[in-house]
């Protein structure tokens, strides 16, 4: 063999071994980020049922709660209409008695008498 031939030789190992290292290094590299990258999905994956449960359970009690304050926001509201309705049939009483007087006033309705000494 020649120079020529020789220098051709080793230019061609040489850029199978070094080129080919550094194609290898690279393919490495990419294939561990890409199992990194499937573990990351696995373990998120796995932990969705738990956090989905974590979830619901949040929002049971959330659920759970909400509905107890609106059942004794419910109670308030039927109360407040229950002694308006009696201030207002109290006042038309006494609007129709003060119209036409006739014997003693009327007695105001018992939420009323109620409301008057409790103030609730």
């Amino acid at each position: 063999m020649n120079v020529g031939e020789w220098a051709a030789v080793i230019g061609a190992a040489g850029s199978v071994l070094g080129g080919g290292g550094w194609w290898i290094s690279r393919a490495t590299v990419r294939a561990a980020q890409a199992t990194a990258a499937a573990n990351e999905a696995a373990a998120r994956a796995a932990a969705a049922p738990a956090q989905q449960a974590a979830n619901l359970a949040v929002l049971e009690a959330t659920v759970k709660r909400v509905d107890e304050e609106n059942g004794q926001l419910r109670g308030r509201v039927f109360r407040l209409e229950s002694v308006v309705r009696a201030f207002q049939a109290t006042f038309d009483d006494f609007y129709r008695w003060a119209r036409e007087p006739v014997g003693s006033p009327p007695d105001p309705h018992p939420l009323v008498e109620e409301f008057n000494r409790t103030g609730v």
